[in-house]
């Protein structure tokens, strides 16, 4: 008798024991979540692109398209669908449904297998944000502390809002926002009880019931979800009716990669975001940031347009074009090609390639900073260099145009001739050219010799047009960049651009000297044996500009600027083939097209005079102050005690012989006058 007694109390420890062992592994479960603390809800989510006036210019997702919005920015009824066929009870139970937890186990055993599931959308937010979906215990267990950790830390709506914004709807679409866009080409508000329905379907299997793959499966499970939606009372019979006949139209199926605006821009400034924030570029586009950009999107728009119009007959020609604030250094158009689809290297910052004459300006800063003025006077004509190697070297003007005498550097920027410049390179240093091009920003080789004046060495558009700023803006240092702030996902200013005061570079004075000579390419009162290189192109515009075009074999360049300004066109082949005749036009012309519109609607400006300069009309042709009798002229600029004092007597005498009057003529105009 004792012997049974004491084996019923030992089946009664045993049966307490068993009973209290998931017990304590359910509190140890609970207690190990409370110390561990809420887990992170980081996920990835889509950064979006901004112009300056906050218009979305692109949406990147990485390799999943996602988009975060709230409970309030969907529609009801999807959010009733998911609910009634994922988890009924959701906002009855603490991340467990039991009931249906003991029937899966129950089938799972009779199966040996894991296949039954009864997940609660907990559960499966917990598997989206931590875990992988293989079904193992192992991946059950971490699957219940995870899911106790959210039910504890995290109120039922917070879940449900990030279930609803993370779990997968196949084609690459994560969340409900990026489904609703993808599917049905619209926001998750506006989504109507059947296109709710219909997307609350495709998670159990987004393969097998997405609409786009399987409509026959598609719509059994839409109807199934808008069945049990009437038969909780979720809808109305109208509802449910309405709902079953109404025709889904699907935009996934006719969806075409729109044109984005400004790819090239837009891939800029992810990868200064991604150096920034010290990240991979990856990180960035799946990140949720908020990236401000500098893009200026009419600016963008006009420059992508001009790009198509004069090259959209020219074959495999290719462009690299770049506009920029030369106050800041804020770019606010920019173009790596024709075609971003068919070649997303950017030949704007990425390609190295030959500048030709724009390279120019660089040196006759430096000439300026070493004696020499817009009047100072060099021999055009063909001319011969022994270097110091004992090789020769002779350059040549365009289609071998000289004037056959002395020329001012005026007019010689104005014509571009490569003669001139060349003297001013040897007469200087080759030397000296390189470093003062290391002044305007220019790190790579500069071999120094006498053809770098005529821009034999390779650059990208970039330096270029950064280099032209620093004279547009009075001598400042500039540098280019994209982005202006960056907000990550929960709303912080991560980065944020000061305004800076940037370093003095260059001589104020020989800045603005060099900017009014570079508006001689536009001013036909410099044409002298050839005309102004801006001729074909100054009748379009109708403002002050600075500029300089050049040309090589294979490349063509217009680089120019106004006061707020500062835009370099670059066209040739990706293979360095030979330009075909009359292509060097394009550049000027997409140049010039572009600035005008880009300017369209602004007051003029002007290039204010820094103190310590003076302007004195002078002649063309013989670099004296003008008379009335010259038969053109124009104002030129010095730096105070060096303009010319001595006045033109040439086109005096002319006018005089004519008049029988000699000399004194011009002699009593100057005393009527002075």
């Amino acid at each position: 008798m004792k012997k049974i007694v004491g084996n019923k109390k030992r089946m009664v420890k045993v049966g307490i024991g068993l009973l209290l062992l998931p017990l304590c592994f359910i509190a140890g479960i609970y207690f190990i979540s409370f110390l561990l603390g809420p887990p992170k809800l980081d996920i990835e989510q889509n950064t979006v692109l901004l112009s300056t006036d906050g218009e979305v210019i692109g949406v990147e997702s990485g390799l999943e398209n996602r988009a975060w919005i709230s409970l309030d920015e969907m529609a009801p009824e999807v959010i009733e669908a998911t609910l009634l066929t994922e988890d009924q009870h959701f906002f009855e139970h603490n991340g467990f449904d039991f009931k249906r937890i003991a029937g899966a186990v129950l089938q799972n055993i009779r199966s040996m297998s894991l296949k039954e599931g009864a997940s609660t959308l907990t559960q499966q937010y917990a598997r989206n944000l931590y875990l992988t979906h293989e079904k193992t215990w192992i991946r059950k267990i971490k699957e219940a502390f995870y899911t106790v950790r959210l039910e504890m830390f995290y109120s039922k709506d917070e879940i449900l809002e990030g279930y609803l914004n993370t779990i997968y709807y196949g084609h690459g679409a994560y969340g409900i926002e990026a489904a609703s866009n993808y599917f049905f080409d619209k926001p998750a508000s506006d989504l109507t009880l059947a296109e709710s329905a219909m997307l609350a379907a495709v998670p159990k299997g987004p393969s097998y019931y997405s609409p786009l793959n399987d409509a026959e499966n598609a719509k059994q499970r839409q109807t199934q979800i808008l069945t049990t939606m009437y038969e909780e009372d979720a809808i109305t019979e109208t509802q449910y009716q309405d709902a079953l006949a109404m025709k889904l139209v699907y935009a996934g199926e006719e969806e075409e990669d729109e044109e984005k605006i400004g790819p090239y821009l837009q891939d800029a400034a992810l990868n200064e975001v991604a150096a920034i924030l010290e990240l991979d570029p990856e990180e960035i586009r799946s990140g949720g940031y908020e990236i401000y950009t500098t893009m200026q999107v009419e600016r963008q728009k006009a420059l992508e347009r001009e790009l198509m119009q004069t090259l959209h007959t020219a074959g495999e020609i290719d462009a690299g074009v770049m506009a920029m604030d030369p106050t800041n250094g804020a770019i606010r158009a920019l173009a790596g090609g024709t075609d971003y689809r068919e070649s997303p290297f950017n030949r704007a910052t990425q390609a190295k390639r030959m500048p030709g004459s724009t390279f120019k300006p660089f040196l006759y800063y430096a000439a300026l900073e070493n004696g020499y003025t817009p009047t100072t006077m060099l021999m055009s004509k063909p001319t011969t260099f022994e270097l110091a190697d004992g090789e020769v070297y002779q350059p040549s003007n365009f289609n071998g145009y000289y004037a056959g005498e002395p020329i001012t550097l005026a007019q010689a920027i104005a014509l571009s001739d490569n003669v001139y410049a060349v003297k001013t390179n040897m007469a200087l240093g080759a030397e000296q050219l390189v470093e003062t091009a290391r002044k305007f920003g220019f790190s790579g080789k500069l071999p120094a010799v006498p053809s770098l004046a005529l821009g034999t060495a390779t650059v990208s558009v970039e330096e270029m047009v950064a280099g032209y700023a620093m004279l547009a803006n009075g001598g400042r240092e500039v540098e280019g960049y994209t982005v202006e702030r960056i907000v990550d996902r929960n709303g912080k200013t991560v980065f944020e651009r000061e305004k800076e005061q940037d370093q003095q570079v260059l001589d104020e004075q020989s800045a603005f000297i060099l900017t009014h000579l570079l508006t001689g390419i536009f001013d036909r009162e410099l044409n002298g044996y050839m005309p102004v290189t801006g001729s074909p192109i100054a009748d379009q515009l109708t403002r002050i500009y600075a500029g300089k075009s050049g040309t090589t074999a294979s490349d063509s360049w217009m680089i120019g600027y106004s006061p707020s300004l500062v835009t370099g066109v670059w066209i040739g082949y990706d293979d360095n083939r030979d330009l075909p005749v009359g292509v060097s036009s394009f550049a000027k012309n997409i140049w010039a097209g572009f600035m005008e519109k880009a300017h369209a609607g602004l007051p003029q400006e002007k290039f204010d005079v820094p103190d310590g300069v003076v302007g004195v009309p002078v002649d063309p042709d013989t670099g004296k102050r003008a008379t009335p009798f010259c038969g053109s002229s124009r104002v030129m600029y010095f730096e105070e005690g060096n303009e010319p004092i001595a006045y033109c007597s040439m086109h005096d005498v002319e006018r005089g012989d004519e008049q029988g009057g000699g000399l004194g003529i011009f002699e009593r105009w100057f005393e009527l006058f002075f």
